[in-house]
């Protein structure tokens, strides 16, 4: 973070983190907000934060305690909407970050949803399911003043499942004494979630990825595409690419990197990892002891979809991908952007590549008020649609202005964003 940014006082013990990217993601929209600018402090504020203490009983009778967050970073176009993060290494800058990564990704697919996102510091896998219960709803109790269907509508994220949302579904609706499905999105079908969600953030990686393609005259049929996290979005994106006929000649997990450029047989990797938790001991491909050669990967089309700050100044250099799509949130670093310019490289950014997880999370919290629900096929066109138009404007908007899909990605959001605080002025 540069010396021109005022660091908030809740962030000192834990440093500016992520949320400093994003801070400079800003300055770099700035100048092409003309009268708007006026109001981008609002962009660099969240409009609210809350950390909370999530004590519970372990199953041996001790009592551990948690530190969580639910971070609403704005609410102008609509109610807070984002995930919710189980893993060790959360922060509140992270948290701050992905909150306000949420409010462009929103405003940039014109989805009316403001940005929020939540997270505990743990490690999920280290809980019984009584405990992770346990955890899920004190959390949920704790942050219950925050959340509900018109203020803020949490969602699955690393760490967090169907099973997740369930849970805290209904604590919230037992707090509330009447069942509440549209508080949270990414549920189980059975619990009034949609068809087609715990796939749309991966489809959507892919549809843009075959959007961006045609701009850039490569055929999908024959790509090779490497993947960084083959979860709900790295693998489901794999394998639409793969079905188009392209290859996936390199994935990286958290424990490992397997190789084969030739391609990887996806069915037999998606198996492995069910039966193992990695991609580790894949006996279909070569295993990479140096995590950093990945980057390096013979590829046309690369997809960072693990965490963010995963391509940096450090390792942009080696990369030689022609397309980047952005699975995960904040992968790339101000730098590393720069970098990736310069070498001609066309980044697909998060605001814009991964927002079929909460553009699909809409149409399950519109389907949850109507009681009236939908086909996949018919959310499945509509998802197409809305992430082929968002790219097509945003894409028209980089050419207009002469700037990266990123800033163009900023630029429309921003100006939604802001906007809509000018018109509803500031109260009281």
């Amino acid at each position: 973070m540069t010396s021109k940014h005022e660091v908030p006082s809740y962030l000192t013990s834990h440093g500016i983190g992520p949320w400093g990217d994003y801070l400079e993601q800003i300055d770099r929209v700035t100048p092409y907000l003309g009268n708007l600018a006026r109001w981008v402090e609002t962009m660099k504020r969240p409009k609210r934060i809350l950390i909370v203490d999530v004590p519970i009983e372990r199953d041996n009778g001790t009592i551990a305690h948690f530190e969580g967050y639910r971070v609403q970073h704005n609410t102008s176009r609509g109610p807070g909407k984002g995930g919710v993060r189980f893993h060790q290494d959360v922060t509140l800058s992270e948290v701050m970050a992905l909150s306000a990564w949420m409010t462009v990704k929103n405003a940039a697919v014109n989805v009316p949803y403001g940005g929020a996102k939540g997270g505990i510091r743990v490690d999920p896998k280290t809980l019984s399911r009584g405990e992770l219960m346990r955890l899920t709803r004190r959390y949920t109790s704790e942050i219950n003043i925050i959340i509900g269907p018109n203020k803020d509508i949490p969602a699955p994220d690393v760490g967090t499942n169907e099973q997740i949302m369930a849970w805290m579904m209904d604590t919230f609706s037992m707090n509330q004494g009447s069942t509440s499905s549209g508080v949270v999105t990414g549920k189980p079908i059975s619990l009034g979630g949609s068809l087609g969600r715990r796939e749309a953030t991966g489809r959507g990686v892919f549809v843009v990825g075959c959007e961006a393609a045609v701009k850039r005259g490569l055929e999908i049929k024959g790509a090779k595409v490497a993947v960084q996290g083959f979860g709900n979005v790295g693998g489901i994106a794999a394998r639409l690419f793969v079905d188009a006929g392209a290859k996936v000649v390199a994935v990286q997990d958290h424990l490992s990197t397997v190789v084969r450029d030739s391609g990887l047989d996806i069915d037999a990797l998606h198996a492995h990892i069910e039966k193992t938790g990695s991609v580790k001991g894949f006996s279909g491909g070569d295993e990479v002891a140096d995590r950093q050669q990945f980057w390096a990967t013979d590829c046309d089309i690369l997809i960072p979809a693990a965490l963010e700050q995963q391509i940096t100044a450090e390792n942009a250099g080696s990369i030689r991908a022609k397309i980047i799509l952005e699975g995960a949130n904040g992968p790339t670093s101000p730098a590393a952007d720069d970098i990736l310019h310069d070498k001609g490289v066309l980044i697909v950014p998060d605001v814009i590549a991964n927002a079929g997880g909460v553009t699909v999370s809409y149409f399950e919290w519109v389907q949850d008020f109507s009681s009236f629900f939908w086909t996949e096929d018919e959310i499945n066109l509509r998802l197409t649609r809305i992430m082929r138009e968002a790219f097509a404007s945003v894409w028209h908007l980089a050419e207009e202005k002469n700037v990266s899909l990123r800033t163009a990605a900023f630029i429309t959001a921003c100006t939604r964003v802001l906007q809509a605080r000018e018109m509803r002025g500031l109260y009281p």
